[in-house]
């Protein structure tokens, strides 16, 4: 606010410096003789009555009369007693224009600009979803009477997309056209609606689109995070693993995208049976800490007690929105963690599902189910089978139970908002 205000004052200092300019510029009172004044205009004339003759636009005789004429007005002059015109700075209007104009100024801005918005915790205009949708349906008409407005299109597709409105987001981006081809982000957003509109089924116009993205920009996050999913789902799952751990080293690791990322890469790696490398977490001091992902062996078999084991069932309300394919992960966190401990996962056509979560089931050997004295435990139904949760999932309710607790029922019976 402060800034505004010195940069508009000096604004106004700026002008008043260049309206009065003359005045600074020269001493405050300079006489000029009428007399002299008057003797240049004439020798002036009388130069250019010599060049029109010179260069014969002016006939002999009309020069004569004209010169004649010239004389004449000299002599009646020089008879009048000599008077002069005295130059000085006006101080009286040069201060009212000195008050006037910032006065002016700060009260046409009160008047028809926005001091409201000067004030950094002045009210804020909140856009409610009432007024996206009519903006959006504005911008539609208007585009349908310009097809060929490329830019406009894809700013429709990304408003549609805002409102959840995704088949008409593709469509529009149907519309946007060749405006797509040189902008891996905007290609990146079509392929995310164009999977999320088949069900999250990635083959065809999907990965056309992912594949396009990323030769546009190799580095594109939300590329590399579709084309890792893309593989994932696909049961590639080496390929997967390799994108994103790609993809991990443009983030923060202690962040959410960070943590969510990790978790995919995790689940990646237990779906080939490996354990994840966690390079930024250092060995203990007494030695290091070998996992059957790099000592070449066989996970070790978890100390008694250190289990919590019970049975998965889909609730029969549900039964239709689950496919035989799609995937049952059984997951167990510490509580208040979003890192899991154990996973276990199978199919839909093995419910109900008796399981066991121990340490053989760890993630990472820094995180074992036998290092917490209880557990949150729940069963989640995913169709892309990716390790954070999204829309559409089918899960169980959490349950908090002790280390070595048996006979836990875990109803898949509500759907993912």
């Amino acid at each position: 606010m402060i800034g505004f205000w010195v940069a508009g004052a000096l604004a106004v200092v700026l002008v008043l410096a260049l309206l009065f300019r003359p005045f600074l510029l020269k001493s405050s009172n300079v006489n000029v003789s009428r007399r002299q004044l008057n003797a240049a205009i004439y020798r002036d004339q009388l130069a250019r009555l010599d060049r029109d003759r010179a260069e014969n636009t002016l006939a002999e005789a009309d020069y004569e009369q004209a010169r004649a004429e010239l004389q004449r007005r000299v002599i009646d002059d020089t008879a009048e007693a000599d008077a002069t015109s005295t130059l000085k700075a006006p101080k009286r209007t040069m201060l009212a224009v000195g008050l006037v104009l910032p006065i002016a100024a700060i009260g046409l801005y009160v008047l028809l600009g926005s001091p409201a918005t000067l004030q950094p915790n002045g009210p804020q205009h909140a856009v409610s979803a009432q007024d996206m949708d009519r903006l959006t349906e504005g911008l539609a008409k208007k585009l349908e009477k310009e097809p060929d407005n490329l830019q406009g299109w894809a700013m429709l597709a990304r408003s549609y997309k805002m409102l959840g409105r995704n088949v008409e987001a593709e469509h529009a981006f149907v519309r946007a056209g060749a405006f797509l081809d040189n902008d891996a982000q905007l290609l990146a957003i079509y392929a995310d609606l164009a999977a999320t509109n088949a069900n999250g089924n990635f083959a065809g116009k999907p990965t056309q689109l992912i594949e396009k993205a990323l030769k546009v920009d190799p580095e594109n996050a939300m590329a590399l995070w579709l084309a890792g999913t893309a593989a994932f789902r696909g049961n590639q799952f080496e390929s997967a693993i390799r994108i994103w751990e790609k993809l991990i080293q443009q983030v923060e690791p202690d962040s959410e995208d960070g943590r969510m990322l990790q978790e995919s890469i995790d689940a990646a790696y237990t779906a080939i049976g490996k354990t994840a490398p966690k390079a930024a977490l250092k060995a203990p001091a007494k030695g290091p800490v070998k996992s059957a992902a790099n000592s070449g062996g066989t996970p070790a078999k978890a100390s008694a007690g250190a289990s919590v084991s019970g049975q998965v069932e889909l609730d029969a309300a549900l039964k239709a929105k689950a496919g035989p394919n799609d995937t049952v992960m059984v997951i167990a966190r510490g509580p208040g963690s979003r890192m899991p401990v154990a996973v276990v996962r199978a199919n839909v056509s093995e419910l109900p599902l008796k399981f066991t979560l121990d340490d053989s089931l760890a993630m990472s050997p820094q995180a074992r189910i036998s290092m917490s004295a209880q557990v949150e435990v729940e069963a989640r139904i995913s169709k892309s089978g990716m390790a954070q949760p999204e829309s559409g999932d089918l899960m169980s309710a959490v349950q908090t139970v002790k280390l070595g607790a048996s006979g836990i029922k875990l109803q898949v019976n509500k759907v993912r908002p």
